[in-house]
């Protein structure tokens, strides 16, 4: 099955704004117990690229339904592509997921996209299917990419600081590719902390970072999740004390707010004055389970009366709630 016009031709004007093809692994590398790094090549990653630091750089990765089956195909497709896949059943359009761009190693056909991929039971002990994917993942295998194209808009980039002299980073184990992508590349001279939670001990990673910005990692053991993590983050801001309790139906799963957009239609534009603290030259950026970065929302913009201007909260995922796309 085609998706699009089967007589599309693969031009510079006919061409999807972004790239939209199949990739091979060509290596695996089990970073962690709960960390797998898989590098993807292509002769269609010759195009990838942003107008500037990839930073936070969202792709989508398409595995195939059906465990060791082929990837959905997406030959000819046009600007009708994403509702021609969900019109597949479900075997057969495979699972999407969202995921950072860890690093890109190489040039022109040789450019290669490095993807962590956080391997984990939900609160049932189920896996998803990219946590089962990556779990048995191998040179050779194959599934589709949705990346930026050079020169095109593309979006999924979050990370925005603007002129903030200090730096607030802050993550579970989902949001650790991002925060270490972001440290990656951030001017020599950046200052600030960057908080990671991760469930075990063996799962801190070495990482590359200004020596202005304090990395801290928290493992988790056995503890509540999050719950160190808040503390840490308000005892960094000196704002101790107890962490913001939130109840179930207070959580949105959807939770998506940066300086230029609110998933609950919030006034992103409404200035606030920082109340006790003198937060003003501060940019945050937190993200992982969406019961977490609402507490955090709450301390930061509520409690200590953050700008909504200075502040990125993202909801990655929700305990007990199956992730989408």
């Amino acid at each position: 099955m085609r998706l699009g016009y089967p007589n599309l031709m693969t031009t510079t004007q006919d061409r999807l704004p972004m790239i939209l093809d199949e990739v091979e692994v060509v290596r695996v590398e089990r970073l962690s117990p709960a960390f797998v790094r898989v590098e993807l090549g292509g002769a269609c990653l010759a195009e990838f690229g942003v107008d500037g630091p990839l930073y936070d750089q969202r792709i989508k990765l398409v595995f195939p339904g059906v465990p060791g089956g082929p990837p959905p195909s997406f030959e000819g497709a046009d600007d009708s592509w994403w509702d021609t896949w969900l019109s597949r059943p479900e075997e057969e359009r495979g699972h999407m997921r969202t995921y950072t761009v860890r690093d890109v190693r190489g040039e022109g056909e040789d450019t290669r996209l490095v993807v962590d991929i956080v391997v984990h039971a939900d609160a049932h002990g189920d896996v998803g299917p990219g946590c089962a994917w990556a779990e048995r993942a191998a040179v050779g295998d194959r599934l589709v990419v949705i990346c930026p194209r050079r020169g095109e808009q593309y979006g999924g980039i979050e990370f925005v600081p603007g002129t903030a002299a200090r730096l607030l980073l802050v993550g579970d184990e989902t949001a650790v590719p991002a925060v270490c992508a972001i440290l990656s590349q951030l001017p020599w001279d950046a200052k600030g902390a960057a908080f990671l939670e991760v469930p075990t001990e063996a799962d801190i990673q070495t990482v590359q970072h200004p020596e202005g910005v304090e990395v801290v990692w928290l493992a988790r053991e056995d503890g509540a999740h999050g719950a160190g993590l808040h503390a840490a983050v308000l005892e960094h801001l000196g704002a101790g004390g107890a962490v913001v309790e939130v109840e179930p139906e207070d959580v949105d799963p959807d939770l998506w707010e940066t300086p230029t957009y609110s998933s609950s239609g919030e006034d992103v534009e409404a200035v606030l004055t920082p109340v006790g603290h003198d937060l003003g030259d501060l940019y945050a950026w937190i993200a992982g389970e969406s019961a977490l970065v609402t507490g955090l929302r709450r301390a930061l913009v509520k409690d200590l009366g953050m700008d909504r201007r200075q502040v990125a909260f993202m909801g990655y995922w929700r305990r007990g709630v199956s992730m989408k796309s």
